[in-house]
């Protein structure tokens, strides 16, 4: 995509004053979406992308030439960062490195990386105080190449109605692309391993209540219609989209949080840039109260210790890194 030149702005953002460079310049053709658009979207739903956001350390997915340029997984905090803006270390020791990656906890430094050409925004499960123990459940509902958006919609509910079962509260959202997440909040007591691990059975239970989902882990072994129950999601520094993200797809859909009664006719298309921010007026941020519905994961540890008595196997975590 060809870049353009325009005039820099400054937005006010909780006190501070951030520079938006170029603001005229389109990241997303189809709409015409340039960068200060993604900057207003963000202000606009500013309490639930920070919410989603606060204190986790969080890769930055950045197009510097628009979505349709090369797209630059970022870990580390961009250079030339102001001091107001906060990161967190993290280390991969199979690979002796570590990274300072963002950890946000206001507004303003959501959009700064906005400046910076990033998009979307995935961070991990676990916060800065307590990096290695997640606080955070993810459950990933990823369609196969045949698997239809109703399908989805119908193994969403049979999730839901297993969580209903272990009295755990689920917060579910879009993805922005062809799937749904469910976000579950847990004491963070257990290493990744563990959450893994309960993850995992949980997933196997709700694969064992219909013939729509899998949890086969090899691609090449999944039936294509069916939904794969993403349980590796949950392995450490593993990131999806968080709620609010903008996603790079040519329409500009967001990662749109969801009530429960709207997911057995809800389409991922409907939650754009431009359509969300009025969503948002109206019902604010819907996974404002995650933090008050805690879950203990002893039930799910022990379906998953029931399941391995009984042979089943725990894939080998990936790669960090």
């Amino acid at each position: 995509m060809a870049k353009t030149s325009s005039p820099a702005t400054e937005l006010e953002v909780g006190g501070r004053s951030v520079r938006i460079s170029n603001p005229d310049r389109v990241y997303f053709p189809d709409s015409g979406l340039t960068k200060l658009d993604l900057a207003h979207y963000y202000v606009q739903v500013g309490d639930g992308i920070v919410n989603a956001l606060r204190e986790r350390p969080c890769m930055l997915h950045r197009f510097p030439d628009g979505t349709t340029g090369e797209r630059v997984h970022q870990k580390r905090l961009p250079r030339g960062a102001p001091d107001w803006m906060e990161t967190v270390r993290v280390t991969f020791p199979r690979y002796n490195r570590t990274a300072d990656e963002l950890c946000v906890t206001e507004l303003a430094q959501v959009i700064w990386c906005v400046q910076m050409s990033t998009v979307e925004f995935h961070p991990w499960n676990s916060r800065r105080g307590h990096v290695e123990q997640p606080d955070e459940w993810r459950i990933d509902l990823d369609p196969g190449e045949e698997c239809d958006f109703a399908t989805v919609r119908r193994v969403c509910s049979v999730a839901q109605e297993v969580l209903h079962e272990l009295g755990a509260v689920g917060w579910p959202k879009t993805t922005g692309s062809n799937g749904i997440h469910v976000y579950v909040r847990i004491e963070p007591e257990h290493g990744f391993a563990d959450v893994r691990r309960a993850a995992l059975a949980f997933a196997r239970e709700v694969e064992r209540r219909t013939d729509e989902a899998t949890t086969v882990w090899w691609r090449k072994d999944r039936d294509p219609r069916r939904l794969f129950l993403d349980f590796n999601q949950n392995a450490r520094d593993h990131t999806i989209a968080a709620a609010y993200s903008i996603r790079a797809t040519p329409e500009a859909t967001v990662s749109a949080p969801l009530r429960w009664e709207e997911v057995p006719d809800c389409d991922p298309r409907d939650f754009t840039v431009r359509t969300m921010p009025a969503r948002y007026a109206e019902l604010g941020d819907l996974h404002a109260g995650i933090d008050d519905a805690v879950f203990d994961l002893t039930p799910l540890l022990e379906w998953a210790e029931r399941d391995e008595a009984e042979g089943a196997e725990v894939p080998e975590e990936p790669d960090e890194g």
